[in-house]
């Protein structure tokens, strides 16, 4: 009988389903600790909440324990990389609390529009301020929607029930997918904020986003427009946002997330008028508790009787033995995703993925995933070959391949072609030898590059000195290149050139190289170092 540990406190009907399939429960919520290693071990599954913290350490001799749910959407408490190492699954439930959270979304929104919370507390203190609580109307009104996933549609959804105009920024949601669901496509975020009065965020927090509002951002809003959070702390600057609010470049925010959690007591937010407040209750509700308790139940009954994997952050729900013979194309389709991540603009409608040769032979299907993991896994939270496609598919994005097993001018040839709304990209890579991945084609020009490291990508024409100019400035500032290819059409003509880099070139270095008038564009694209897998592969 397999045997699942409740390490937090798990609603009733998440605790009957497992009884029910036959599973034996060790439900013991505030487990710490050698009893917490030690319950782990004698168990198949865990369920966890954000109360327990999964280490390195207390996973690093897993016993039995094959499987990991998280009861929510953050993992952020769960050291995934590790699980991955000792080859246990970790699932979460994506979509139990989309409602929950959206709702408490437009609660915010509206309290913060009408001075609730200040009215309420003036009136238990005994006075009648009628005249000091005027809000504003929200009919009318240009909510900025950052994030288009499930809660951010679901919020979008809400406010234009309430008569508001939606506009909404997300990399990855087309703009026809977007118009389908009544919201206005914003492709740049500096052009969504001047055109807010309110602006909500429903993006996960990760490199890419951590203070992707700031100082510049909130100076492009509107003076006296409100700004909400629901998502994750960090996404917005704390600083930042105190200063706006003091200086009345914003009338107002409603938070109910914090960079740190709970946040101090003297935390500047706290002391501000017109700021709301919130614990972090955006799941809190008992109809998103039984929602997630019950999709949590679920997933480990599919995975530990029938074996069936959903909603995994961490692995492929594919025979291992597969994935292993398809390392080096599984790990060449993700760079080339990650490539064009870093030099596409504007929204991606389409991706379209060319096989020829010895790849066109195997797996095609698992390469395409990985492909599409690489292009989202910078912008996207949790992000594998198991759950690329799906979340391109939610944003619009078509995910199509071909394949020809006939030889071309390499044995083995993986061309991937992204479509923008602004533009086209074209990019291929091929194998040489059993072990070395090469890039041999961006747009129309023919080359041959490592696809590894920090990589200079700059178009120009192709006139003497270009090179030995970029080599005296990137000498001056101490960046060493490890290798210069060079790829044009014609002598003389339009070229396109790449420099692998053993360091980062500082932005001083970059901007003293596109003063040159030959240079057309140019772009640092940041790759992992050869032979490093990502985690999902194991």
């Amino acid at each position: 009988m397999p045997r699942v540990l409740i390490s937090d406190k798990l609603e009733a009907p998440g605790l009957e389903l497992l009884r029910q399939a036959g599973i034996e429960l060790d439900d013991r919520p505030g487990l710490m600790g050698p009893a917490l290693q030690e319950a782990l071990r004698a168990a198949d599954g865990v369920i966890v909440r954000s109360g327990t913290r999964l280490t390195a350490d207390l996973l690093a001799k897993p016993g039995r324990l094959r499987a990991i749910v998280r009861a929510g959407v953050g993992v952020d408490n769960i050291d995934v990389a590790a699980a991955t190492r000792v080859g246990i699954v970790v699932m979460n439930t994506p979509g139990g609390n989309t409602i929950s959270a959206a709702e408490h979304t437009i609660t915010l929104l509206m309290a913060l529009a009408r001075h609730i919370p200040a009215a309420d507390a003036s009136l238990h203190q005994g006075k009648w301020e009628r005249n000091q609580f005027v809000g504003t109307q929200l009919a009318g009104k240009t909510l900025g929607v950052v994030g288009l996933g499930r809660i951010g549609r679901e919020v979008a959804r809400r406010a234009a029930g309430l008569d508001m105009n939606v506009i909404g920024h997300d990399p990855f949601m087309a703009p026809d997918k977007a118009a389908q669901l009544g919201i206005e496509s914003v492709p740049e975020l500096a052009q969504l904020l001047p055109r807010c009065d309110f602006l909500t965020i429903h993006t996960p927090l990760t490199d890419e986003t951590r203070d992707l509002i700031g100082v510049r951002e909130l100076a492009l809003m509107p003076r006296g427009a409100r700004i909400l959070n629901c998502a994750r702390g960090g996404i917005i600057n704390e600083a930042a946002l105190v200063e706006a609010l003091r200086s009345g470049q914003l009338a107002g925010a409603a938070l109910d997330v914090f960079t740190q959690e709970p946040p101090p007591a003297d935390h500047p937010l706290l002391g501000l008028p017109d700021v709301v407040v919130t614990p972090h209750l955006g799941a809190s509700t008992v109809e998103a508790q039984v929602s997630v308790a019950r999709e949590a139940a679920q997933l480990l009954v599919d995975y530990l009787l029938r074996g069936v994997v959903q909603f995994a952050v961490n692995m492929a729900a594919v025979d291992r033995t597969e994935l292993e013979e398809l390392r080096l194309y599984v790990d060449m389709a993700r760079r080339l995703g990650l490539l064009h991540a870093q030099m596409c603009q504007g929204a991606i409608r389409r991706a379209e993925l060319g096989y020829r040769g010895e790849v066109a032979r195997r797996s095609t299907r698992l390469i395409t995933a990985a492909f599409t993991a690489g292009l989202l896994e910078q912008r996207l939270e949790n992000v594998n070959i198991v759950n690329a496609e799906l979340l391109a598919r939610e944003r619009g994005i078509d995910i199509v391949e071909q394949s020809n097993p006939r030889k071309g001018d390499f044995s083995t040839l993986i061309r991937a072609e992204v479509i923008t709304d602004k533009k086209t990209y074209t990019a291929a890579g091929t194998l040489f030898g059993n072990q070395y991945l090469r890039l041999v084609q961006i747009g129309p020009y023919h080359l041959d590059s490592f696809l590894d490291g920090i990589m200079l990508v700059f178009t120009h024409h192709d006139v003497p000195g270009l090179i030995g100019f970029i080599g005296t400035i990137f000498g001056k500032h101490g960046v060493n290149i490890a290798q210069m290819t060079v790829g044009r059409q014609l002598p003389g003509g339009e070229a396109i050139a790449i420099l692998n880099l053993d360091n980062q070139p500082p932005e001083e270095a970059l901007r003293e190289v596109r003063a040159h008038p030959q240079i057309s564009s140019l772009s640092v694209v940041k790759l992992p170092p050869a032979g490093q897998m990502p985690a999902w592969f194991g």
